[in-house]
């Protein structure tokens, strides 16, 4: 893995392969290369950034009108050039790239190296590469569906081959691939991020598809009995200035700030307040269905799996729904009791998380309503769930998730709203809280103005060590994330814990090297966040709290106090976060860290 581009036109191919790698840079990679078809298959790649690549395509350009380029992050083998894509097969006719994890790839090499194939690498991807040149009778098409017939795994790949120019062979297999439609070209890519300086109009494939672009037009057809596919043409609502970083030194900050405006768009006609509910099209057609459920599992990863953490007293604040809320990679391996009045909440940024998509489809093999709220529209979580919600953030490049969080937990609390209102929640409680909630833009655009205030408080931390974060009920998921984000981007040992938790082990690490955040709201949990922070701060911890406007309590403890608006205690999550995020940011920044692509992540985990 990591990410895929391929075009074919009328234009110079490599600076389109190139801008579109650079387009894909925010998922992570160690190495990259590009092939093209121009009276032979030529072939550069390179280790490190894409830069390095273009300093060797200087050295050795590449013509011709047709061509794969990827960025690798290392799964099977070392960041090596020899393991960078694209991979070739013995002559040099055909080139391959691949996202994925080809599981039974030790069993094809020996097979394929005792017919006399010679490997180069140590790829699972060269396999594949082999695999064609074998099956290859006179059409490239055919002979990428024979060859894939013979592997287990998760595959998107892009092919080419010498003697058929001007033609892209595209499969798809739990990894994610978009056709863009062009005028007299087309384009593909593993995300449609990629595309929209292109074109507009895509078309996802979906699994066990594979399809031929063209200058002049595409066909798609189901991978095994060749059936073709007659697929409606989407159009990404997304503008060019959406990836662009405009103006800011990083895409985590431009995307820190616009969580005002992304939160209205989750909001914006969702909210019908006389009636004090939510109107959530996306829901409309299962409601009868969710309104027989009892139970609820949010399954997600990573910081989307915080936000279900926030659901969970969401839902249980509002709803008689009992909710269990676990981790994708974990749920998908359990032996599931579900029954017909459960319903599963899949919740991912990308709509291609792979373990979340796992999840999903164990539930709906096991019976159960199936649920999506998801950022990127016509995303395999998105279409194969029975229903769900979008969050409208428009594309999150950063690998650090923010925008995309606090858009999560403001839709998770309207849905949270709706199933309480067609429950015991009364009219008044829904305009309450939807009443606030709508506030909350506005809260978070006064609280964002002092960035200053918190690059200075990351200026005087950024010599600590070690870091805690703690926080109670609604708190508690954002401990876990702002903990999560330090560890991110400015890569500091971070660990988030249930405030109450303390006396039951992580009170022994506490020594001078140690700073404590903590999450100290008003409310009725507060005086026992405070003894929690005296007990941390008698063992010579230093202390960040971050607290409600006006109130001192925190501050006769905290060493430095950051004050949020005062705001319904359901909400606080989207306050709270906020700083938690900008202190991370500026730390990282502090320390020289790449903020926007982390050492050894990735942004849409798209293989197990």
């Amino acid at each position: 893995m990591c990410g895929i581009f391929g075009y074919v036109g009328l234009r110079s191919a490599t600076p389109v392969l190139l801008e579109g790698l650079r387009q894909l840079e925010y998922r992570g990679y160690d190495s990259a290369g590009i092939a093209t078809l121009d009276g032979g298959l030529q072939v550069v790649r390179s280790v490190g950034k894409i830069a390095a690549l273009e300093r060797r395509l200087r050295d050795r350009p590449l013509d011709g009108s047709c061509g794969i380029a990827h960025t690798r992050w290392a799964t099977h083998g070392a960041p090596t050039e020899a393991n960078a894509h694209p991979h070739t097969d013995c002559r040099g006719e055909i080139a391959v790239i691949h996202n994925g994890i080809i599981e039974n790839h030790a069993a094809l090499r020996r097979e394929l190296e005792a017919r006399g194939h010679r490997f180069r690498s140590e790829t699972d991807t060269e396999v594949l590469a082999h695999l064609i040149e074998e099956s290859y009778e006179g059409d490239l098409e055919q002979a990428v569906e024979r060859a894939l017939g013979r592997v287990r795994g998760a595959f998107g790949i892009a092919v080419m081959r010498d003697g058929e120019p001007g033609r892209i062979v595209l499969a798809r297999r739990g990894s994610p691939l978009v056709i863009g439609i062009g005028v007299n070209e087309h384009f593909a890519a593993s995300d449609v991020t990629a595309l929209v300086r292109h074109t507009r109009q895509v078309l996802h494939l979906e699994d066990d598809e594979i399809a031929v672009i063209e200058p002049g037009g595409f066909r798609i057809a189901r991978l095994g009995d060749g059936a073709e596919i007659d697929r409606e043409v989407e159009t990404v609502d997304w503008e060019v200035g959406d990836v662009d970083r405009g103006g800011y030194p990083h895409y985590m900050l431009k995307e820190i700030c616009e969580q005002p405006e992304t939160i209205r768009n989750a909001l914006r006609g969702r909210i019908v307040l006389d009636e004090g509910i939510p109107k959530l099209g996306g829901l409309e057609a299962v409601m009868d269905e969710i309104r027989r459920c009892r139970h609820v599992a949010i399954v997600s990863c990573g910081t989307s799996y915080y936000a279900g953490l926030v659901a969970r007293y969401l839902f249980e604040e509002f709803t008689d729904l009992t909710v269990e809320v676990e981790l994708a990679s974990e749920f998908r391996y359990r032996r599931l009791n579900l029954t017909d009045g459960t319903m599963v909440l899949a919740i991912s940024q990308s709509g291609e998380t792979a373990d979340t998509l796992a999840a999903v489809r164990e539930a709906k093999r096991k019976g159960a309503l199936c649920l999506g709220l998801v950022n990127a529209v016509g995303s395999t979580i998105a279409r194969e769930t029975h229903a769900g919600v979008y969050l409208h953030a428009g594309p999150e490049i950063g690998v650090a998730s923010t925008k995309a969080f606090t858009s999560q937990v403001a839709i998770l609390t309207l849905m949270a709203v709706l199933f309480g209102r067609h429950g015991r929640l009364s009219l008044h409680e829904g305009r309450r809280v939807l009443t606030e909630l709508m506030r909350i833009p506005e809260l978070l655009e006064r609280l964002l103005e002092r960035r200053d205030e918190i690059a200075a408080l990351a200026q005087r931390y950024a010599d600590c060590e070690h870091f805690l974060y703690i926080g109670r009920k609604f708190s508690y998921p954002i401990a876990l994330e702002g903990a999560l984000k330090i560890k991110e981007i400015a890569y500091v040992h971070a660990e988030g814990y249930a405030a109450g938790e303390m006396k039951h082990g992580p009170l022994a690490l506490i020594d001078p090297s140690y700073t404590c955040v903590a999450l100290c709201p008003a409310g009725d949990l507060q005086e026992k966040t405070l003894s929690n922070m005296q007990e941390l701060k008698a063992r010579g911890g230093r202390m960040i709290a971050v607290a409600t406007e006006g109130d001192g309590a925190a501050a006769a403890i905290a060493d430095d106090v950051v004050e949020v608006p005062a705001t319904l205690e359901c909400l606080s999550p989207l306050l709270e976060v906020v700083p938690l995020q900008l202190f991370a940011y500026e730390l990282a920044v502090r320390k020289g860290r790449d903020v926007d692509k982390p050492r050894n992540l990735a942004k849409s985990v798209t293989v197990e």
